[in-house]
């Protein structure tokens, strides 16, 4: 199967992992219309093989009395996912606006690296193209990457090298038929803007 084809394979002897960029795959979902069901995603994973460990990762703005992510953070906490965080920081760009920024690529990339010897596929929910050497990394290790992102937007949400890195790519816009809703009414908007 030539690197990045539209069509996922995953064999149901592998053993799965999900990645999930929680700010990107929010902005991913937001851009398309939809809101991801995060019961629904795991279960969809779980039909497909052994799914070994869902990973979710965010950062979180830490000095606000009610951050309006806690709440699926404290979901995803208690019902499958492990949930990775990390203060947010916050700063004044150049036109004096305040902007919070919460990068988790470098826990991403060592969780990932770290767990290889433990996983066949890798599933990872981003299209930033900083994973690209990360997909190639874990190739090198023998394993098998899907990266999930869409590019059915008018500017794809995906880098073009990640996607040409990736031995599958799985459209969101796609994968949002089984695991969608088209109106987001219990899943928070994310406070970072971890978008690259």
């Amino acid at each position: 199967m030539p690197a990045g084809s539209t069509i996922v394979a995953i064999d149901p002897r592998e053993k799965i992992v999900l990645f999930i960029d929680g700010a990107n795959l929010y902005a991913t979902a937001k851009a398309i219309g939809t809101d991801i069901d995060y019961r629904r995603l795991l279960a969809e994973f779980q039909g497909k093989a052994y799914l070994l460990r869902a990973y979710y990762y965010t950062a979180l703005v830490e000095d606000q009395e009610y951050s309006s992510i806690r709440p699926l953070i404290d979901w995803l906490d208690y019902n499958g996912f492990s949930v990775i965080t990390k203060p947010a920081k916050e700063f004044t760009d150049s036109a004096g606006r305040r902007k919070i920024k919460g990068n988790m690529d470098i826990e991403m990339t060592v969780d990932a690296l770290e767990m290889a010897p433990y996983f066949d596929h890798l599933v990872l929910f981003s299209g930033n193209g900083d994973f690209t050497a990360l997909v190639a990394a874990l190739q090198r290790k023998g394993k098998r990457v899907t990266v999930a992102s869409t590019l059915t937007t008018p500017t794809p949400m995906i880098a073009d090298d990640l996607r040409r890195q990736a031995d599958f790519f799985l459209e969101v816009a796609t994968l949002a038929k089984t695991v969608g809703r088209t109106h987001a009414v219990d899943r928070p908007a994310p406070t970072t803007e971890d978008q690259d």
